[in-house]
């Protein structure tokens, strides 16, 4: 499985962005995704996830009604809006596909390369 972030750049606060995570290989469909982000000097931070039929999201609380995860299955591809973003959003976006809809980075077994947001003040 391979997975291919691309929607990343730089943005003013409240702007803005929407990231795609596109895949490939057998069984992708059957898959959760989820989307991570790293910020400098930060450890990896869960974002949002969603389940492989797209019925179940979850979102970290610091995006909750400024995110949104959706996947097209017939594209293979999974997308995270991204609305009123502040500075503190500043991060590298990652993409994962695994077994489970969960909030915990090794529960996921397939990563991207990652994306970089940027939010100017």
């Amino acid at each position: 499985v391979q997975l291919v972030e691309s929607g990343g750049g730089l943005v003013q606060a409240g702007g803005s962005l929407r990231l795609s995570c596109a895949a490939s290989g057998r069984f992708v469909s059957s898959y959760a995704m989820g989307w991570f982000r790293q910020a400098l000097g930060k450890e990896r931070e869960f974002v949002a996830a969603i389940s492989f039929s797209g019925r179940t999201t979850i979102y970290a609380d610091a995006v909750k009604g400024r995110f949104t995860i959706a996947r097209d299955n017939t594209k293979n591809t999974v997308y995270l809006q991204m609305n009123s973003l502040t500075p503190e959003d500043t991060a590298v976006y990652y993409c994962a596909g695994g077994p489970r809809t969960t909030m915990t980075a090794l529960q996921y077994d397939y990563w991207g390369q990652g994306t970089q947001v940027t939010v100017s003040s």
